[in-house]
């Protein structure tokens, strides 16, 4: 098979916001704002990503505002009060960040992602340097694919690999994301690989499989 995955440069957001290490408290809410973003990587040097502030961060004021924590959620919670006390991005960035390469796979970001329960993840080069921002809206642009482009690739990527001497007789069909294979094939040991493989071409919703084996002949 000859497929390439799309990667994480071929969807992420290029011109991204982001912030010093003195950034103080209100100027990253009001840059949050303004980009209408979640979080924001902290940068030094020559755009070095060292941090990230998100929302998350900032809520911890206003969790503890009014509270007079016991010495129980002191200790058990004492990371979060201090960052309701923090007042710049270096005391309030998780560090190190957590980030990923434009040369990773759609796939591996959204594992990244949703390990961590991260709503995005700055992208950089092998320096560490800042090079854009891939969110989870941006990994789910593979599922705007054109239904036809999907079957194309199905077919030339799945039913003539798997099914050669078949691959006239399988017909594939694919409505809003969802493929759908039918026909004869000699041997239906591969109908499991075949629906494993389509899953994993970019842009499939769900797998409907109709496979049948070869047609018997009348007895004589």
């Amino acid at each position: 098979m000859h497929g390439t995955p799309h990667i994480v440069s071929d969807v992420m957001t290029h011109t991204v916001a982001s912030i010093g290490r003195r950034a103080d408290f209100k100027e990253i809410v009001q840059l949050m704002e303004q980009w209408n973003v979640s979080a924001l990587p902290v940068l030094e040097g020559e755009g070095r990503v060292v941090g990230v502030v998100s929302e998350a961060d900032l809520l911890y004021k206003e969790e503890f505002r009014d509270a007079d924590p016991d010495r129980d959620t002191q200790l058990r919670r004492f990371s979060d009060l201090a960052k309701a006390g923090a007042v710049t991005a270096e005391e309030l960035m998780t560090s190190p960040a957590l980030t990923v390469h434009a040369t990773a796979t759609l796939a591996q970001a959204a594992r990244t992602m949703a390990h961590a329960k991260v709503k995005r993840l700055p992208v950089v080069d092998d320096t560490g340097r800042l090079e854009g921002v891939v969110s989870r809206g941006d990994l789910l642009k593979v599922f705007l694919r054109d239904d036809e482009e999907v079957a194309e690739e199905v077919r030339r990527e799945v039913v003539s690999y798997l099914f050669p001497a078949s691959s006239s007789s399988v017909r594939v069909q694919v409505k809003e994301g969802i493929v759908t294979l039918a026909g004869r094939v000699r041997d239906t040991s591969l109908v499991p690989v075949a629906a494993r493989l389509v899953r994993a071409v970019e842009g499939v919703v769900d797998v409907e499989c109709e496979l049948t084996g070869p047609a018997r002949r009348p007895e004589q």
